[in-house]
């Protein structure tokens, strides 16, 4: 998927102004957007956003400095440059106060528009690291709790879940001794106990996997190996709902991990998109390399359900976070230790045909 571009937005009455830079922002690679009032550039940025606004101090229906501030509010990442065709010191001062970035008069050379807006990107660039690393710190304080809770618990949880899973079996034996006519009305509720304490023992190797990591010891692996036995083995689930399964493979190279983990990331993502889609729908599943030379290896899973809202996106590898009804909140969690722990990347976006993608990245093997 391409890079998006950075969304400018231009605020002055003066269209002749605004066409002119739009232009010269345009070939530099910035997607603009023109806006002649207040209240245009308000709506405007309240339902796309904006990376940095170049904002006319005086305007139609209001003033630059105050329109700069909401402007933020709206879009609070997003970095405000103001325009004037009348440098003062006060108008200095007053861009300061109203919370821009910098300052510009007009008519202003090519490279110092340029220059300028490429330093509030950079602004705009350290507002998301900053955020990602705060994410990041969260999620490490929660990976640790997770860690100190189940070392803590683990043993006192599995060995009664084991001597309840022991117990059914020999209850349904004498059951099965039973005659039959007798037998159905008995098993049925066993079996559903049977199932829950399975469940119970798969929440419980998910929070295991995170107390106790395995040693981890790369080799290479082949990627089409990998995505064909997993998919392979949901063939079945997937013929049952009713579902299409697309293998795009293109030659790929091998990539250095470990190959029964890897298999865990894909049954984990196939799963969720199975689960996404419910029945009837697409999954495709794909891998290539980004570039001839790339030494990354990409692998798509695509899904043409509803999607992950917007706003989970950021908090969807986080630990206990989940928009299931039922659920952990660790299995995307799990997928991002993993790749994280082979030196690669997870993450989600909108699928090309709608619904979600998740991508891997895997670093080649040597």
């Amino acid at each position: 998927m391409p890079l998006k571009k950075p969304r400018l937005v231009i605020v002055d009455d003066n269209a002749a102004l605004v066409a002119n830079l739009s232009e010269i922002l345009e070939s530099s690679g910035y997607l603009v957007h023109g806006y002649g009032t207040c209240a245009a550039a308000l709506t405007g940025a309240r339902e796309q956003g904006f990376d940095v606004a170049l904002v006319d101090l005086r305007l139609p229906d209001g003033d630059g400095t105050a329109l700069a501030p909401r402007l933020k509010d709206a879009s609070p990442d997003g970095e405000v440059v103001l325009l004037t065709g009348f440098a003062t010191l006060e108008s200095a001062v007053a861009a300061v106060r109203a919370g821009a970035c910098a300052y510009l008069v007009k008519p202003c050379a090519t490279q110092e528009l340029l220059v300028t807006v490429e330093q509030a990107m950079r602004q705009v660039r350290l507002h998301a690291e900053k955020r990602e690393l705060a994410r990041r710190a969260q999620m490490a304080e929660k990976l640790a709790a997770v860690g100190t809770m189940t070392a803590g618990l683990s043993h006192e949880i599995r060995n009664p879940l084991n001597a309840a899973a022991l117990q059914l079996t020999v209850l349904e034996r004498r059951i099965l001794r039973l005659p039959k006519e007798a037998q159905e009305p008995l098993l049925e509720p066993l079996h559903v106990v049977r199932d829950e304490i399975r469940r119970l023992d798969h929440i419980l190797e998910d929070f295991l996997q995170f107390a106790r990591p395995r040693e981890f010891r790369p080799r290479p692996v082949d990627v089409v190996t990998v995505l064909d036995k997993v998919l392979d083995l949901l063939q079945g689930e997937i013929e049952r709902r009713g579902l299409v399964l697309e293998r795009r493979y293109e030659p790929v190279p091998h990539v250095a991990g470990d190959e029964e983990r890897l298999r865990q990331v894909v049954m984990n993502l196939a799963l969720n998109a199975i689960d996404a889609l419910g029945r009837g729908g697409t999954m495709t599943v794909s891998c290539r390399l980004e570039e001839p030379d790339a030494r990354e290896v990409a692998i798509h899973v695509d899904d043409s359900g509803p999607g992950v809202p917007t706003e989970a996106r950021d908090r969807i590898f986080e630990p206990f976070f989940t928009t299931k009804a039922q659920g952990s909140g660790l299995g995307l969690p799990i997928v991002h230790a993993i790749v994280t722990q082979h030196g690669g990347s997870v993450t989600v976006e909108e699928s090309p045909g709608g619904g979600a993608r998740f991508t891997l990245k895997l670093p080649r093997a040597s």
